[in-house]
């Protein structure tokens, strides 16, 4: 029977929930009828844990129920054999499985043969709220989405609503579904969602710094040899003259040589968070002995995966807004609705770039090849290079031969960045260890522009453009408006 929620609430935060009355797991969510900060007395990490007298609250359990231990059928990367011969799933929890690149993930891996359990707060969807937002694809409630998955596999995905910032709600998660792994995808992701106000600075580094410290202890303390495979971000490294490395760097200084942890330049508090993710994993495998892999991803773009075209309310999430928006997709909203592509300024800045069918890819290939007891091993996450100004030009041919009149138009860059710049990142590992990209074909081109042409109605083109400067970010909260 598939893993549901028992909710008792005053919102409708989503429909066709059955109550199930012995809950395992509970966790108290506050949901603001009022979506905007009231003062800077009120940082938004507590937005979700506690509401004032004014605030309808919303207790979310999330109850867990026996799945089925039967092996998959099909061979996979998620089944062991024991030692007495039986076979036994590997079991994955991901953190951050509501979201864009988690829910994929999350998936990918169930088809596989894993035992998957999404671990979420939800917050993802309020953040969408505040400021207005919307993806461009209809998205399903995270347990319409469990249940069609269910009936449509016979696949369960067990599921525990809550904030990994409370502790007690995770270890209770982690004594519960006692994970061989555990993928990290539960971070505020988002550069310019940092740089808003002070407000969204200091979440994003709470959030993010602190949940992650709370995982670490989790696996010390309940799965010491569970598996850590952390969504980190190419970001870390900036721009410098040199090539980047893969998380590492042998120099020689003075006519001594090491091999140290490749120098970070961050250029946002989200960035910085990451960086601070890093150097905490990388110190508890030293002193604790935990088994961590950083993913150190490029910039994600598409949105179908094999699982999620199962059915639509299996539809992930398309953001095209210029605060959660990555490039390659912005472009192709932008291209079918006839918006000029935004460049910001100059247009040389270069990143590394993938499919997110090679990030379900990837994660896949990091559980099944885990790091070894002491082991931080970071991959860089990536399959391709390009400047801003060559995809503008990649989706302006593809445009052309669907009868589009794609322009582009150089606008302000919101972000302090250099716009011209060398950039060569190695990414051998993952290739190493069997990964096969989805490079970017013109046929993909082809594919994701009529994906975007397909939900053109849902678009609103006032959020095309950027709203948030990294220079004019103040300490009073801000409320993101068209």
């Amino acid at each position: 029977m598939a893993h549901l929620l028992s909710i008792s609430c005053s919102l409708n935060f989503s429909s066709g929930c059955r109550p199930y009355t012995k809950p395992l797991i509970q966790d108290s969510l506050v949901f603001p009828t009022s979506l905007t900060f009231q003062s800077s007395k009120t940082p938004f990490g507590k937005l979700l844990l506690h509401g004032g007298r004014s605030r309808s609250t919303c207790t979310v359990h999330a109850t867990t129920l026996s799945p089925s231990r039967e092996a998959p059928k099909e061979p996979s990367y998620g089944i062991n054999e024991s030692s007495g011969g039986a076979s036994k799933s590997q079991r994955v929890m991901v953190i951050g499985g509501d979201g864009y690149c988690g829910w994929a993930t999350a998936l990918h891996l169930s088809k596989k043969g894993y035992e998957v359990a999404i671990v979420d707060s939800l917050v993802r969807r309020l953040f969408d709220h505040q400021l207005g937002l919307d993806s461009l694809t209809p998205i399903s409630s995270i347990h319409d989405r469990i249940r069609c998955w269910k009936s449509l596999t016979g696949k369960s995905i067990e599921l525990y609503i809550g904030d990994v910032c409370d502790f007690e709600f995770l270890s209770e998660a982690f004594k519960s579904f006692e994970p061989d792994s555990v993928v990290h995808f539960g971070e505020q992701r988002s550069a310019p969602y940092s740089m808003i106000d002070r407000s969204r600075a200091v979440f994003t580094q709470q959030n993010n710094v602190m949940g992650t410290l709370n995982v670490l202890f989790a696996i010390k303390e309940f799965r010491e040899e569970c598996h850590l495979v952390k969504l980190g971000t190419m970001g870390e490294y900036g721009t410098p003259n040199i090539d980047i490395e893969e998380g590492y760097i042998t120099i020689t200084h003075n006519g001594r040589t090491d091999t140290l942890p490749y120098p970070k330049q961050a250029s946002s508090f989200y960035h910085l968070s990451k960086v601070h993710d890093s150097n905490n994993i990388a110190f508890t495998c030293k002193a604790w002995g935990i088994r961590a892999t950083d993913l150190n991803q490029g910039v994600v773009y598409g949105v179908r995966t094999d699982e999620t075209e199962m059915h639509e309310e299996l539809c992930n999430r398309f953001d095209y807004d210029g605060v959660f928006g990555t490039a390659l997709n912005r472009f192709c909203v932008q291209a079918a609705v006839g918006h000029p592509l935004t460049v910001y300024g100059k247009g040389g800045q270069t990143r590394g770039y993938l499919d997110i069918r090679d990030t379900v890819q990837c994660v896949e290939i990091a559980i099944a090849n885990p790091a070894k007891a002491g082991e931080f091993r970071v991959f860089n996450q990536f399959t391709e290079q390009f400047s801003v100004n060559e995809l503008a030009a990649l989706v302006t041919k593809a445009g052309e031969k669907l009868g589009l009149d794609v322009q582009t138009a150089s606008v302000p860059n919101p972000r302090v960045e250099a716009e011209e710049h060398y950039y060569n990142a190695k990414h051998t590992k993952l290739i190493e260890l069997g990964l096969k990209p989805h490079l970017l074909s013109d046929s993909l081109l082809d594919s994701l522009l009529n994906f975007t042409i397909k939900y053109k109605d849902r678009v609103d083109t006032k959020q095309i453009m950027p709203s948030v400067s990294w220079r004019k970010m103040g300490a009073k909260p801000r409320t993101v408006t068209a």
